[in-house]
């Protein structure tokens, strides 16, 4: 491991005890016992305080974020020695003041932007697990990526695997080889599940994903296959590829995490387990690869490999991502918080799963699209859907 070894990193991670917090420590501690040069300087999370000292004692950390106070001061107590930055930019604060190399972005949905935007100006590698940066803020990102050189490597296990698939494209603009880039879906708890019982589905059920292991907002929004019209909207961002060039298809087993289908009609596709310590690996190690952690693939044990079309009946919210890029601007913005909202309400229990995409729906059809181009202008789309939302659910129960 060459490079990693000549360059030590000097790891932030944002939303260290959340899913892919937790993996991503753990894919650390592999690395570190096989060798590799990796540091951990930062966590941060929004308030479970004894799992963050744990975390801190396990590898050493001096600098933590919390987002909520009142866990801020437990923190203090528990590490007097640790530098605890506290409030709701308490991750902004500690990507600001703490040198790294790397920031993995692990916050799940728009609270995680301002650290994450803060970590893209300073020209950090930025490894990107919560899709809603981009999706919110696509044109931001990536136009402060390009002017202060900070690399952006997705961890969504699909954007890395077109991430991988596109490593050995040089062909400027490479979008020209692309005939299409193709994100594969597990289908959610629902995938299997008569379309008349979906609709009053309870968290329960929605949360019962067939394959991945992940925090509830994000298996509830593969449970709509949400998730699929925030990735198309990443990938776009990402890959700098029209939004017809991006589709997606059910992939039942989990094992082809996407691929990419060039003019020339050849196919790249990754493989591997349905294991998110795979994709966080290769984005700490990146350009070069180790030994991973995770299970191999067992070819002798394949067997079938099936997919399909999503059902728009089954699936309408995949449909909402190319009306949210057509509107442009701060559409997608929108389009991701008023998800958030009704993701929350419903698991909250105070929505039935079908209102869900309608909520969204109602939000982008209601709300003008500004021009993205300033945080504070993206913020406040992210208000105004939240408040929408709010709203339909007063008129609701009022």
């Amino acid at each position: 491991m060459s490079s990693q070894s000549k360059h030590p990193r000097r790891l932030i991670v944002l939303g260290s005890t959340g899913s892919i917090g937790v993996n991503t420590l753990s894919v650390v501690d592999h690395l570190t016992r096989n060798g590799s040069s990796i540091e951990v300087v930062g966590l941060a999370a929004r308030s479970s305080t004894k799992a963050l000292v744990e975390q801190a004692e396990r590898f050493g950390v001096k600098h933590l974020a919390v987002a909520d106070q009142s866990s801020a001061a437990k923190l203090r107590e528990a590490m007097p020695e640790a530098e605890v930055f506290a409030g709701e930019d308490a991750a902004y604060q500690l990507v600001k003041q703490v040198e790294c190399t790397d920031v993995a972005a692990a916050i799940v949905g728009i609270a995680g932007l301002p650290a994450t935007l803060a970590a893209v100006e300073l020209g950090r590698r930025v490894h990107l697990s919560n899709k809603e940066t981009l999706v919110a803020a696509g044109a931001l990102m990536t136009r402060k990526a390009a002017e202060n050189g900070a690399i952006l490597l997705p961890v969504d296990s699909e954007h890395s695997a077109i991430f991988q698939c596109l490593a050995g494209v040089h062909e400027q603009p490479r979008s020209k080889s692309i005939r299409r880039l193709v994100l594969t879906a597990s289908g959610g708890a629902f995938r299997d599940r008569p379309l008349e019982e979906i609709a009053k589905a309870t968290p329960e059920d929605a949360l019962k994903h067939p394959t991945w292991e992940m925090g509830p907002k994000v298996t509830i929004d593969s449970a709509t296959m949400m998730n699929k019209s925030l990735e198309i909207i990443e990938a776009q961002w990402l890959f700098g590829v029209a939004p017809e060039k991006i589709q997606t298809l059910v992939h039942p087993q989990s094992l082809v995490h996407s691929f990419v289908e060039f003019v020339d009609g050849s196919v790249l596709a990754q493989l591997s387990p349905p294991d998110m310590r795979s994709p966080i690996q290769t984005a700490l190690t990146w350009p070069d690869r180790v030994a991973g952690c995770g299970d191999k693939l067992d070819w002798t044990r394949l067997g079938d490999l099936n997919f399909y079309s999503p059902c728009p009946d089954r699936y309408p919210a995949v449909e909402l991502a190319y009306k949210a890029l057509k509107l442009g601007g701060t559409a997608p913005a929108v389009l991701n918080a008023a998800n958030e909202a009704a993701v929350q309400a419903f698991l909250n229990r105070d929505i039935a799963f079908g209102r869900i995409v309608p909520l969204v729906a109602s939000a982008l059809e209601a709300i003008q699209p500004q021009k993205a181009d300033r945080l504070t202008t993206i913020l406040d789309a992210d208000e105004a859907a939240r408040r929408h939302v709010a709203q339909e659910l007063h008129a609701t129960h009022g």
